[in-house]
């Protein structure tokens, strides 16, 4: 293990207590709060993919300005303000910081509905990125604290299946409903559930500080500024690289995610007319291409998405019981195996072949999430564990999220314009180049199992 930062931080971490502070009934449910309040960051988040190419027509945008409304504007600042949110989150009430971030993002995600242009649209996209800001880290840092270690890769993946339950969601809901009354009218009612999470954090979610006195009077006495975190994590060479690792597998997936839709319309729009109409006789209702693809789409990513962010914790902490290594072997092996998966979805000629693939994709797409978030808590003191989250969510989100879609959507229109080959190769082929960068994800991960031992604390 690499030396302490100081003389102070390290002797004291074995007075850290181990016990979960309230009684399982209660950390159950604020599992299940968190939980629900990550489903609603992530439906007013990835809302937009599904509305793409409605509001690309209403708006008359190019496929790079889908790529920045989805990725960069709201990326940046919800990058830029993580860290400083987290710093607050080590020493502030955790609880009130997530309610009031959900207040501001549901409400930000609501006046999307009114945006008459695309800089009116920007601007309110960065509000959403604003207010999600507060919400990872402080939560991190609360579930850590609620859960003991033998249980804390399957906790954070549990919170972690709010990113396909939520991109669920957000397709289905944002799909029909601008199938039946507009774009606009998705936003709006988007934003609605959040108001009610928030409403619920600030009264019912408890802050354990409060509970655990001398793990209160250890963060006390050991705070560590950032220089000091930034310091004690750059001696950790595990953790960035499950960072780079993460990034780079959330550069693929938020990169594919704003033009999926795009695709199957672009390239299969026969197909999934056809799909549409059969899916309307067994449901009872009419559906249109978009409300069917945003139906199909959420089904696909956010079933086999949870499935496999459950399945990536519960791996996670059964093998690492034995040798801290496996914990990376889950990671490694999806990000390899899904380049063929994928690219054999957006190259097969049939939209229903297509949408079963993508299923498998999106369940090696998320094995990572349990590994990472844990490991990047495990190797940091708790009086750091918000800022190292921070950090990680700076670093995967700033690559992955804001360069993501704005590179997919330049790559296609390169395609598109450049190359000539029209709209529907142009994202299919900016797709498959996206899919590559797995093996870069595979390398990172790999190579993270030669010091997780070493670097793990608690």
């Amino acid at each position: 293990m690499n030396a302490p930062l100081t003389q102070k931080a390290e002797p004291a971490l074995a007075e850290v207590p181990a016990c979960a502070p309230y009684s399982p009934g209660y950390t159950r449910y604020a599992m299940w709060l968190l939980l629900g309040i990550y489903i609603a960051n992530f439906l007013d988040r990835q809302i937009i993919t599904i509305l793409a190419e409605p509001i690309k027509h209403d708006l008359g945008l190019d496929d790079w300005h889908l790529g920045l409304l989805s990725g960069l504007a709201f990326a940046m600042f919800y990058t830029l303000l993580g860290i400083p949110i987290a710093r607050i989150a080590e020493r502030r009430n955790r609880p009130v910081i997530i309610g009031a971030s959900v207040a501001v993002w549901s409400a930000f995600t609501a006046l999307g509905g009114l945006a008459q242009n695309f800089i009116q649209l920007v601007l309110f996209r960065v509000g959403v990125g604003v207010g999600e800001a507060g919400c990872t880290p402080p939560a991190h840092s609360l579930i850590v604290d609620y859960v003991p270690r033998e249980k804390r890769a399957s906790a954070l993946a549990f919170y972690a299946m709010g990113t396909p339950i939520g991109t669920l969601l957000g397709l289905a809901l944002g799909g029909l409903v601008a199938d039946a009354y507009g774009w606009r009218v998705a936003f709006l009612i988007a934003g609605a559930p959040g108001l009610v999470f928030a409403v619920l954090a600030f009264t019912t979610l408890r802050e354990p500080r409060r509970q655990m006195a001398k793990h209160a009077a250890h963060l006390a006495a050991n705070a560590a500024t950032f220089g000091e975190t930034m310091a004690y994590l750059a001696r950790r060479r595990t953790f960035w690289l499950v960072s780079v690792g993460g990034a780079i597998k959330a550069f693929i997936a938020f990169g594919a995610g704003p033009f999926t839709a795009s695709f199957f319309l672009r390239n299969h729009s026969v197909e999934v007319a056809a799909l549409a109409d059969q899916a309307s006789q067994i449901a009872g209702f009419q559906m249109k291409s978009i409300g069917f693809l945003g139906l199909a789409l959420g089904l696909v990513s956010g079933l086999s998405g949870a499935l496999g962010a459950l399945c990536g914790g519960w791996l996670s902490d059964r093998l690492g019981a034995r040798d801290l290594r496996a914990w990376m072997l889950a990671p490694a092996a999806a990000s390899l195996l899904s380049i063929p998966v994928f690219i054999l979805a957006v190259t097969t000629p049939q939209a229903s072949v297509a949408l079963c693939l993508m299923a498998l994709n999106g369940f090696m797409g998320t094995l990572w999430f349990g590994p990472v978030y844990g490991t990047a808590q495990s190797v940091v003191p708790p009086h750091m564990r918000a800022t190292a989250a921070a950090v990680l969510l700076f670093i995967v989100n700033l690559l992955g999220f804001g360069l993501g879609p704005i590179t997919v959507g330049a790559t296609s229109d390169i395609f598109n314009y450049g190359f000539g080959l029209g709209p529907a190769e142009g994202v299919r082929w900016a797709l498959v180049v996206g899919s590559l960068f797995g093996v870069g994800a595979f390398g990172c991960f790999w190579a993270a199992r030669k010091t997780i031992r070493e670097e793990t604390l608690s």
